[in-house]
Order: C-alpha cells, then sequence, then structure tokens
C-alpha cells in the first residue's frame, strides 16, 4: 500500500512539474539554446552516431537517480557517475561542449539538465526517430552521491522488479516498455549478457528462452573469457536506426539483454511488446514514434527542481 501511495504522489509531483516546466523556456535569455545544443549533437553524431544511444541512456540514468538534476554529470570518486550501473556511459563530453557554448553568449541561464533533456531528444531526431518539444526550465542539482543509484533498473531485474523501479518514479507498464524500446538504438557490453550465453543455467547452458542463431552471433561476438567491455548493439540487424525491429526481435527470442526478453514472458507487457511490433493491428496497435516522445516528456520531468531550487552550473562537471 504504501508504495502505491508513493508512486501517485510521485505521479502528482511529476505533473506538477511539468506545468512548472515549459517549452520556449529559454526564448528570452538565450533565444539560439535548442539549436546549439541541436548543432552540437549533431557535429558528434556526424562523427560517431553511436553517440545518439549514449546521450539517450546519459539522459534516462541521470533521471532515474533524484530526478532530472544533471547530477549524472559531476565529476568525483564519490559522485553518481562512478557507480556501479554508471559505469560505460558516453557522451559526457557532447554535453561539456554544448554547455561552453552555451555559457560564452548567454552565461548563467541554461542548465545542464535541461541540454540533457535536449539532448536526448535531438539524438533521437537524428537516428531517423520522432522529434518532440521539450519542456524546459529544469535547475541543476547541487548532490551526486553514487550511493543514491543502487536503484537503477538492471539487465538482471525481472519484470516485477523493472514494474517496481519504474513505478517508484511515477512511471507505469507503458511507460516502461515504450522507454525500454530505445534499445532500438541502444548498445551493451559483453560483460552484461555473456552469462546468458554460457552461464545460465547450473549445468553451465545457455539461455533457453534466446534464439539459436542470435546465440551464435553473439558468441562469435563475445567468446568466452573475451573482452567483456566489447559493445554489441541490442537490436539485431537494424541497431543503428530508430524503429520497432527491437520489438519485434524480443517477439522472436533475440532479446540481447534478459530484461528486454523477459518483457515477453509477463502478460502485459507482452502485449505492449505485440503491439508495439505490429502484431495487433487495429485500434489496438499502438504507434511508437507517437507513444516514445510522450514516455520522454514524462521521463524527463522525473522529481526536476524548477523555480529557485538547485542552480545553474557554469560548469557542468562540477557544482558551482
Amino acid at each position: 500500500m504504501n508504495t502505491i501511495l508513493n508512486s501517485i504522489m510521485i505521479l502528482v509531483m511529476s505533473l506538477t512539474v511539468q506545468a512548472q516546466l515549459k517549452t520556449g523556456f529559454y526564448s528570452a535569455s538565450c533565444p539560439t539554446a535548442e539549436t546549439i545544443v541541436r548543432s552540437t549533437v549533431g557535429s558528434y553524431f556526424n562523427k560517431d552516431p553511436t553517440i545518439a544511444p549514449g546521450l539517450l541512456r546519459l539522459h534516462f540514468h541521470d533521471c532515474f537517480v533524484q530526478g532530472c538534476d544533471g547530477s549524472i554529470l559531476i565529476v568525483g570518486s564519490s559522485a553518481e557517475r562512478n557507480a556501479l550501473p554508471n559505469l560505460g556511459l558516453r557522451g559526457f563530453e557532447v554535453i561539456d561542449d554544448a554547455k561552453s557554448q552555451l555559457e560564452a553568449i548567454c552565461p548563467g541561464a541554461v542548465s545542464c539538465a535541461d541540454i540533457l533533456a535536449l539532448a536526448a531528444r535531438d539524438a533521437v531526431d537524428l537516428s531517423d526517430g520522432p522529434s518532440w518539444e521539450v519542456p524546459t526550465g529544469r535547475r541543476d542539482g547541487r548532490s551526486s552521491l553514487s550511493s543514491q543509484a543502487s536503484n537503477m533498473p538492471s539487465p538482471l531485474d525481472s519484470v516485477s522488479v523493472q514494474k517496481q523501479k519504474f513505478a517508484a518514479k511515477g512511471l507505469d507498464d507503458h511507460d516502461l516498455v515504450t522507454l525500454v524500446g530505445a534499445h532500438t538504438i541502444g548498445q551493451t557490453e559483453c560483460r552484461f549478457f555473456s552469462y546468458r550465453l554460457y552461464n545460465f543455467t547450473t549445468s553451465g547452458n545457455a539461455d533457453p528462452t534466446m534464439n539459436l542463431s542470435l546465440l551464435a552471433q553473439l558468441e562469435a561476438l563475445c567468446p568466452k573469457n573475451g573482452d567483456g567491455l566489447r559493445r554489441v548493439v541490442l537490436d539485431k540487424d537494424s541497431g543503428a536506426k530508430f524503429d520497432v525491429n527491437f520489438f519485434k526481435n524480443v517477439g522472436d527470442g533475440n532479446g540481447v539483454l534478459e530484461s528486454d526478453q523477459r518483457l515477453w514472458e509477463d502478460s502485459s507487457t507482452r502485449r505492449l511488446v505485440q503491439s508495439y511490433g505490429g502484431k495487433i493491428r487495429g485500434l489496438l496497435g499502438l504507434r511508437f514514434d507517437f507513444e516514445f516522445p510522450k514516455a520522454m516528456i514524462k521521463l524527463s520531468s522525473v522529481e526536476v527542481k524548477s523555480g529557485v531550487e538547485g542552480e545553474i552550473r557554469k560548469v557542468c562537471s562540477k557544482f558551482n
């Protein structure tokens, strides 16, 4: 009961914050803010398109700990970015670059938290995904502790645990499946799923839910006792394009992460996966490119600071 009440309170707070945030927040204080963020993301994307999922994941990880307040960007031995779930995050240099440009023309105006939210949107758009108006007006947090990242979603999580973690942030099952769909352009490292290939059962066999062709492919990419840091796309055959192929893969046993594939085992999440993957037609069919922006706006409003809360950092990697 307490969990339900907490989730309701967080949802109410999120809706209140969404009302405080607004599109075009910087139209007077820094009119070129969104243009500069877009051009910066585009510059890095043109050199390395894999930066797109990095930026999207960076924003997601920021929002799941202390809300969307840029706390993931702080450098320090005990800072949030050094927590185990956050190791391997990418895109910090993109945010720092955009912030440096913005400080040169609009000092003290644009928050790092807003730059993260805008960069995540632009990363999706550049990957042939949808675009959307990002409500802005977030303030940067004054705290960043690795110890607070213990409740981040994990590749090992069952569907019930995933639901609990999302609900704790005011996000429902629909949001869960929709946001996990970001893995359509996602990447992961061999170390986060290699146990599914070589040591999933007590007898050391592979995960029996895994498609055999995917198993062979992943064994070649991630040999036993190989480089655990090697990156692998999460969307087989369509890893660079923001589309619904990820959901089709999950339905065919081609989910790379255990947490992704488990979405097929739960009746409520399976129905959403089927719908996004095109296996449910008509009125029950959902359009991923329409639902994803709505879920992102909801996520990027989680526990944000606005008004006089927090600060506007001069440098994203350290407090003022």
